[in-house]
């Protein structure tokens, strides 16, 4: 998983290293207000290892390989330093999108969440328009994480390609899926082209949606891929364009898809990487937040200051050592 010259570090380095936080949200975010994450330094600088808690030991263990990776080895040489991100408009009632959008500054590109549980298709159109009304010219995105069946999918698609979508992240589940959704917006004429995010970070072969023609761009991730140099690869052997987004961040985590982005070959579509807008505090004096739509290149250093201030209570620090342990044991075998 990691760099065939790369090694993995021993235990006992990366719990020398370690300190876990606790963030506050400013908005509910895949139904949390506190994000928590494990940070490590290594001689390279940090690395994040933040996979959601009912992630399993091999998942997880691509989170780890990440970590290591910008933590013991560093990013690859970028061939850009200036990488364009888009908003992020969580499942909020459509009267908070204003609120959510002023975090971002100004912004070309705005991803919406949608398909939540509890909600509406009518809750989804009132926030995508509420988007669009805000934001004329910017370039829209939906993002179900595969909440809706086929059917259902397909209608809400029809539905909100009325505002202009630039495209919908994981309409539905599995790959099978996602084909016919696309086959039957197409045989429709509705344009809304479909993005695979789930069917790429979560299957035991990354390459099998671009295989299957199921899906006309990937949404790529550091972190769930097992790192900077396996996602390149990836996109790679994939042949489609490609976007790259952040499973809600830290700045430590940000710089890693920062790396990624800049060492694309091609940059296509604004990045998924503004999430440190939607926290509270960040662990960085500096944090990896957007300029006029954009985030300069830099590395992203924690602030001894704030990782006290945010550190987990014992308990939750506890468990995400013991977690480390496993994971390390598991990348290790």
């Amino acid at each position: 998983m990691l760099a065939r010259d790369a090694q993995i570090p021993p235990l006992d380095e990366l719990l020398a290293g370690a300190h876990v936080v606790s963030l506050p949200m400013r908005v509910k975010f895949r139904g949390i207000m506190e994000r928590e994450s494990l940070l490590i330094q290594g001689p390279a600088g940090w690395g994040e290892f933040c996979p959601f808690p009912e992630y399993g030991g091999a998942e997880a263990s691509r989170w780890l390989a990440a970590a290591i990776e910008a933590a013991w080895q560093g990013f690859p040489r970028p061939l850009r330093t200036a990488i364009p991100v888009n908003a992020t408009v969580p499942a909020v009632e459509a009267s908070r999108v204003p609120e959510v959008l002023a975090r971002f500054g100004r912004v070309d590109a705005v991803k919406v969440k949608v398909a939540e549980r509890g909600q509406t298709l009518a809750d989804d159109a009132a926030r995508v328009e509420a988007v669009r009304a805000e934001l004329p010219g910017a370039a829209i995105r939906v993002d179900a994480n595969g909440g809706w069946d086929v059917p259902a999918a397909v209608k809400a698609l029809t539905r909100l390609s009325a505002v202009g979508l630039e495209y919908a992240e994981q309409p539905v589940p599995d790959i099978e899926g996602l084909a016919e959704v696309r086959s039957r917006l197409r045989a429709a004429g509705t344009p809304v082209p479909v993005a695979a995010d789930e069917s790429v970070r979560k299957e035991d072969d990354p390459l099998k949606v671009a295989r299957a023609g199921a899906a006309d761009l990937i949404v790529v991730k550091v972190a769930p891929l097992g790192g900077v140099r396996r996602a390149l690869d990836i996109v790679a052997q994939a042949g489609l364009p490609a976007v790259v987004s952040s499973a809600l961040d830290t700045s430590v985590g940000i710089r890693a898809g920062l790396a990624l982005a800049a060492a694309l070959p091609e940059l296509p579509y604004a990045c998924g990487l503004g999430t440190v807008s939607l926290f509270e505090s960040d662990i960085t004096l500096d944090p990896l937040t957007a300029d006029d739509g954009a985030i300069t290149l830099r590395d992203a250093a924690a602030d001894p200051g704030l990782l006290e201030q945010y550190a987990a209570a014992p308990e939750r620090r506890d468990w995400w050592l013991a977690r480390l342990r496993r994971v390390h044991a598991l990348l290790a075998g």
